[in-house]
């Protein structure tokens, strides 16, 4: 038996990280079988379906390394109507549903409970189709359901607890519990890897299955991702849009990485490891049971060990959609002709080790591609104090006379012009760094200095000087 997994996202808003663990849960398990994972887009909800978002789920399929061509799809589930119909009127036809005309006040006013489950009352009347017939599975009144779960083992439902649930609505279109096991044959799948919030609604796909005549497929049930409170990820809520994440400048095998180890570890005492290794070790019967926590401040540590991991080439080629502003990146505040290709390239190996998500590196470099730089007016209120004005004309006079402009001689010189003051150097280079980078805190001065050129650090310090008059 060759093994068929399938990842059916709605196309109804920004791609969830949750799904996307589940994308890539599904599409190692179907690669270590020697097996095929199969995209099927569950396009039924006409109202929210937008084509954009289609091509979102694609794209963001093909940025987590799960790339178009290299998968059985995309499946519409739109395009499988008749099916779903067909099989609706098969299950009619062989007494295994039928229709009921019940509203909700209707069983509300026979039960006397608004939380009452659907009563039956319909089982045995004989009501044909019509409009306003909805059709409803006869859920068997004894026995129950024994779900064959991989990571849960093996969950059972009594059926006397499991309503006789609607499999079509009145205008007779097929619900989405219905539509979902009818594409699921059709396609031929074998395992259906999921998160455990689908887990009340398996029994009912289960006898849905055996129903019409087809053998279940294996179930497993992967935690839900919830946040710090422990609460279900929501779309309203939390930042879970994985598209979100790319745009913010978060890499690929970091995301890939973290998003595997929600409800799931390799071997020995690591999280950072190469894809390869998830690959090879992943396994669904040692995924835990507990909820998985997505922590953004973990995921954001993973991204920085991955960024510092990059040879610095790579760096730099991952850095210029931020730096050019092209794609779906904001553009940063210069203009393309004011970006210096060889001036970041002399300053990216001291980025690379102070920003953890590439979008970060526009205000730790624009002082060098500005006429003048942005002031971050709370830093200069902090750090413009009573002696300022006159430790900026000395520095402006060392530095005019420095022979040699490079790092170390730029440190040694402030230094000196500190010391004269009673000042250590970091009390002393505090009103520089804010006259030439517009901040308190960046990459390290001297060699920011160096880069800029003597010529626009004299300005900028002459420049931050007049407005201390």
């Amino acid at each position: 038996m060759t093994v068929r997994v399938r990842f059916a996202p709605s196309p109804t808003g920004m791609f969830h990280v949750g799904g996307a663990r589940s994308a890539l849960q599904n599409w190692i398990y179907a690669k270590q079988q020697g097996g095929v994972f199969v995209l099927r887009i569950e396009d039924t909800d006409a109202a929210r379906n937008k084509p954009e978002w289609t091509e979102g789920i694609l794209s963001a399929l093909d940025w987590i390394g799960i790339s178009r061509g290299s998968y059985e799809g995309p499946y519409f589930q739109s395009a499988n109507a008749a099916e779903h119909r067909a099989a609706a009127a098969r299950l009619y036809e062989s007494g295994r549903a039928y229709y009921c005309d019940c509203t909700r006040e209707d069983v509300q006013a026979r039960t006397g409970s608004q939380y009452q489950g659907y009563d039956g009352y319909h089982r045995d009347r004989g009501l044909g189709p019509g409009p306003g017939h909805a059709l409803r599975f006869r859920t068997p009144d004894e026995g129950a359901t024994v779900v064959v779960d991989l990571i849960r083992g093996e969950p059972t439902f009594e059926n006397k607890l499991i309503e006789d649930f609607v499999i079509a609505r009145g205008d007779g279109s097929p619900v989405f519990l219905l539509a979902n096991v009818v594409d699921d044959m059709t396609m031929g799948i074998t395992h259906v890897i999921r998160a455990e919030e689908h887990l009340p609604n398996t029994p009912k796909q289960q006898l849905l299955w055996e129903a019409l005549g087809v053998k279940p497929p294996i179930w497993a049930h992967v935690p839900v991702v919830v946040n710090e409170k422990r609460q279900k990820l929501s779309k309203r809520r939390d930042k879970v849009a994985l598209e979100a994440y790319r745009d913010e400048g978060y890499l690929a095998g970091a995301m890939r990485n973290y998003l595997m180890l929600l409800g799931w570890a390799p071997s020995g005492d690591r999280e950072i490891v190469p894809w390869s290794v998830i690959e090879n070790e992943f396994r669904l019967d040692e995924v835990n049971l507990s909820s998985a926590f997505f922590d953004e401040k973990k995921l954001r540590a993973f991204n920085g060990e991955y960024i510092r991991a990059l040879p610095v080439t790579e760096f730099i080629d991952a850095c210029q959609p931020w730096l050019t502003g092209t794609g779906t990146i904001p553009p940063p505040p210069w203009q393309p002709e004011e970006f210096d290709a060889d001036a970041f390239a002399a300053v990216a190996p001291l980025a690379q080790t102070r920003i953890a998500v590439l979008s970060e590196i526009v205000p730790n470099v624009d002082f060098l591609f500005l006429a003048s730089p942005l002031i971050d007016e709370a830093a200069w209120t902090k750090t413009m104090k009573d002696g300022s004005a006159e430790l900026l004309d000395d520095a402006v006079a060392a530095f005019e006379a420095l022979e040699s402009w490079d790092a170390e001689s730029l440190k040694s010189t402030l230094e000196a012009v500190g010391a004269e003051r009673g000042l250590k150097l970091g009390k002393t280079q505090a009103p520089v760094r804010v006259a030439v980078t517009g901040r308190t805190v960046g990459l390290p001065l001297f060699e920011s200095l160096e880069v800029l050129g003597r010529e626009r650090t004299l300005t900028r310090i002459r420049a931050a000087r007049l407005r201390l008059v």
